[in-house]
């Protein structure tokens, strides 16, 4: 498991036993002194006896290397901003599949859809769906319904329930 640490801090830990070892500490004070174990002092020793400086060099972080770089994530948040007819799709609605297309197209990096959904959650980008109204809705009579029928039909509801004794 590695140690907490920058790269940078986990080198200069790492020459600091080197030096206190060569002071003439003993490598369990040294690991006692920087709380690790006696067997990773012993490691960091026989890594610069065998390789001198080079040995103690930090290490480039693990891990996989971003997707995109940040200028290419303001890119595609910026087109988030535009209504997606803007970009060819037939609606405006931006889905994580459509987003995805986009990047492939215009960026040339190849996103899962699922992966990208995330993606846009850690950067406050949350799933939407516009409410499905009917396009004859008449909200007039609407109105007229929730004052006159909407009292009616609940009413109705009420005698038909039975009550608990």
């Amino acid at each position: 498991m590695r140690s907490n640490g920058t790269a940078k801090e986990l080198e200069a830990r790492r020459r600091l036993a080197v030096e206190r070892v060569e002071d003439g500490w003993s490598q369990r004070e040294v690991a006692a002194f920087l709380g690790v174990h006696p067997v990773t002092v012993a490691k960091w020793m026989a890594r610069f006896r065998a390789k001198g400086d080079a040995g103690l060099v930090a290490k480039p972080t693990p891990g996989r290397p971003r997707f995109l770089t940040a200028d290419q994530e303001k890119q595609v948040l910026g087109w988030l901003a535009d209504p997606p007819t803007k970009y060819g799709f037939r609606t405006d609605l931006w889905t994580a599949r459509r987003v995805a297309e986009l990047i492939r197209t215009r960026l040339q990096v190849e996103f899962h859809p699922h992966y990208l959904r995330d993606w846009l959650k850690k950067r406050n980008y949350t799933p939407q769906k516009p409410a499905r109204r009917a396009k004859q809705q008449n909200p007039a009579e609407i109105d007229r319904w929730v004052k006159d029928d909407w009292p009616r039909v609940q009413k109705k509801s009420r005698r038909t329930t039975p009550t608990s004794s």
